[in-house]
């Protein structure tokens, strides 16, 4: 029977992948599906396969602490390498631009198995923003054999580099497929969120970027702090990433700012959950420029530039980098004018309509030529 595995080691990707692995496995009579996870983000990634009830074949448990980028690649590489040898898998699949999936497409690549890339053809056009994400995403597209673009952009940016049109597949975001299934679903909200109150107007603050540590994200508290004086009614909710290089830094400058709730990471419910009852979302994640979006929210992005320039197109985000007086600006400028926020909450949604993952299992069942 032919096998599909898929390889991912994050929380994000976790996400995006769970609702094509689900839909994957309806289909069990005609081919087989295998998951190979690589613990780049342990707690946060095991959080989610519980939320989707997805069960890894194969754990690699690869993260120790302080490791570099180039420890974390060769262990990886050398991780899956081992799983292919003893698998031979006749189509591995990764997702996004982390680590893990250039990785992952890599050592597919030196085992001459076919590669499947989930989330192909974002760019930046910056290789150091987002770091190192950009190159990684870069590389993956000139392995990769097949490339499921979310947007008619992403396409495009991948014929501009020489990829055939019959190898690109625009599908939408599986980001929405997910969101709507975890809308299903109840969350056990921790009582830090529970503490909160959503009567008055909350901002959700995120912000862990490699590219961001030091000043930019110091630059970011300074802006937290002034934009607490803005209205009595306002409260800023941070989910600190257990990152030392963010941790230190923001507990150092926020932790008895009046009005900022510094909480722990949240798990995938209650973030989503967290989303939906915020006012505004201030974020560098890439994940959550997708999310806030189809949540009918206005974001506030924390980067110079953005490998998903369709949401700042369609008017549901700005790009304010981490600049000091540009965030507490644009932050004044939608707690006051209602007209401009109703607008950006009211963008239409760029990334799809919820059945990216089908389109994707439809098309790797042509690849695979299983009926």
């Amino acid at each position: 029977m032919k096998q599909v595995l898929f390889v991912f080691g994050t929380r994000p990707e976790a996400i995006k992948l769970a609702p094509i692995i689900l839909a994957a496995q309806e289909q069990e009579k005609l081919f087989q599906t295998k998951v190979l996870v690589t613990g780049q983000h342990r707690e946060m990634l095991d959080e989610v396969l519980r939320v989707f009830q997805i069960k890894a074949d194969y754990d690699l448990d690869i993260m120790l602490p302080g490791q570099s980028l180039s420890q974390v690649t060769s262990r990886v590489l050398v991780g899956v390498g081992e799983i292919l040898e003893k698998e031979n898998p006749d189509l591995v699949v990764v997702q996004g631009d982390t680590t893990t999936a250039f990785t992952g497409a890599l050592a597919a690549y030196y085992q001459k198995i076919p590669v499947a890339h989930i989330e192909a053809g974002l760019r930046s056009g910056d290789k150091y923003q987002p770091f190192p994400e950009e190159v990684n995403r870069i590389l993956v597209s000139q392995i990769a054999d097949y490339h499921f673009a979310p947007t008619p952009k992403a396409a495009q940016n991948l014929y501009r580099e020489g990829i055939t049109k019959n190898k690109v597949l625009v599908t939408g975001n599986t980001v929405i497929d997910a969101l709507l299934r975890a809308a299903k679903l109840k969350p056990l909200l921790p009582k830090e969120l529970k503490q909160i109150d959503f009567g008055g107007k909350v901002i959700l603050v995120t912000a862990h970027r490699r590219e961001n540590f030091g000043q930019p994200l110091e630059n970011l508290c300074e802006a937290i702090k002034e934009i607490c004086q803005i209205d009595e009614n306002l409260e800023v909710v941070y989910p600190v990433h257990p990152n030392p290089n963010v941790k230190e830094v923001v507990l150092n400058l926020l932790r008895n700012t009046p009005k900022v709730k510094l909480i722990s990471p949240l798990d995938y419910l209650s973030f989503c959950y967290l989303m939906k009852k915020a006012f505004l979302i201030l974020s560098d994640s890439g994940g959550i420029q997708e999310e806030a979006p189809s949540l009918n929210k206005p974001l506030l992005v924390l980067r110079e530039v953005t490998e998903r320039p369709e949401v700042v197109e369609a008017g549901a985000a700005i790009l304010v980098g981490m600049n000091k007086k540009k965030i507490v600006s644009e932050v004044k400028n939608l707690l006051v004018d209602q007209k401009r926020y109703l607008k950006m909450a009211s963008a239409k949604n760029p990334f799809g309509d919820g059945r990216a993952s089908e389109r994707i299992v439809k098309r790797i069942m042509e690849v695979l030529e299983v009926k």
